[in-house]
């Protein structure tokens, strides 16, 4: 018998056809527009004429059809008796599942210190789910008893050697539970400057959502938006988000975040926060909203730091993930920091993905240990 060891070949991607190529760019461009088609399409022509992305034998409309065939878009008649186009449902899980791709992938590729969702050690349970070896993966995760045996199938006892496509993986989930709310700021200055802010927010809100129930199902995952007030919304309904006219009322989405962790059972929780701003709005007890753009307003920021305060009291550490650099927003980011005991980054929008990821896996593995 000859034994060989580990034989890894080089990964080539596969070709892709003119329908998945061009869906790739309809689902960056259907984010960016807020699930707005007809914008999105027309972005889409103006990039065909451009990088002649499409052919005389796979034109713009063949894509359409297809996307209507495959259950990524309907038809709607509106009231004016004109049909309309919007993503169905299996759009909203594709755009979530590729917004994970994207940042997760990303996390992958830069090696030990960051996150991956299958890491085994102390702490970890088995799901008794077994899975084929992808790139990335821990070699530490391997069934070898598994992996054997597929070689056994794929390459005869006679002649047996061991690859990569004989590898497999077993799936382990962390034993803690975790509840988390992600506060994202929706007020005007996320879109101001030439420079979208709200897309990398809501593609991370989209791939911690996806990450969230998918590998960590016993997790609790809300998101709530905060501009002049504060709401929660669905994780549907995140490819849809966009900013208004708002200022930045902090105060009522710490406020609604904290009343929502109150009800979940879990003991580990926590608050993400992305923002871009200052705190600029508060809701007064008459119901009248007090607002002061220019600078930072006393009043309004010791009313933050009050409620990080009570975060603090109630064992829910909050992350602010801070997108802007200006200065003078560090004073009352380290000092609401300081309050709550919990944490800052200062990250530009390239690597917010990144950062929103490795915090949250790990935040869960402290609280398993």
């Amino acid at each position: 018998m000859v034994r060989s060891g580990y034989v890894f070949s080089s990964y080539e991607e596969p070709e892709k056809s003119d329908f998945d190529r061009l869906f790739d760019i309809f689902s960056e461009l259907i984010t960016h527009t807020s699930g707005d088609v007809e914008e999105a399409l027309d972005w889409l022509k103006v990039l065909d004429k451009e990088y002649s992305l499409t052919t005389d034998k796979y034109t713009l409309d063949d894509f359409v059809e297809d996307l209507k065939k495959r259950g990524y878009l309907r038809e709607e008649i509106v009231p004016d008796g004109k049909g309309t186009l919007s993503i169905t449902a299996k759009t909203e899980r594709i755009l979530r599942k590729n917004a994970l791709e994207q940042i997760f992938g990303a996390i992958k590729k830069n090696g030990s210190g960051n996150h991956t969702t299958k890491k085994s050690g102390q702490g970890d349970e088995a799901t008794g789910d077994f899975r084929d070896f992808q790139f990335g993966d821990s070699l530490e995760n391997i069934s070898v008893t598994e992996s054997i045996k597929n070689a056994q199938i794929n390459n005869g006892i006679g002649e047996f050697s061991l690859t990569e496509r004989d590898l497999v993986i077993e799936d382990t989930h962390h034993k803690s539970q975790m509840s988390t709310v992600l506060m994202i700021d929706i007020s005007h200055s996320m879109i101001l400057y030439g420079e979208d802010r709200i897309t990398p927010a809501k593609k991370v809100a989209m791939a911690l959502a996806e990450l969230i129930t998918t590998h960590y199902p016993k997790d609790t995952f809300d998101v709530i938006v905060f501009g002049n007030d504060a709401w929660p919304i669905k994780i549907k309904e995140l490819p849809y988000l966009n900013v208004g006219p708002y200022h930045t009322n902090t105060v009522a989405g710490l406020q609604l975040a904290m009343d929502i962790l109150r009800r979940k059972r879990n003991t580990n929780k926590q608050i993400f926060m992305i923002t871009d701003g200052k705190p600029s709005c508060v809701r007064m007890p008459d119901g009248q909203y007090y607002k002061n753009s220019n600078g930072l307003d006393t009043f309004i920021v010791e009313k933050c730091y009050n409620m990080a305060a009570q975060a603090r009291k109630l064992h829910i550490p909050i992350t602010t993930f801070m997108i802007a650099q200006d200065p003078y927003l560090q004073s009352f980011v380290d000092e609401f920091t300081k309050s709550n005991k919990g944490k800052a980054f200062y990250t530009g929008l390239k690597g917010l993905g990144e950062m929103v990821f490795h915090d949250y896996e790990t935040n869960r593995k402290k609280r398993i240990n």
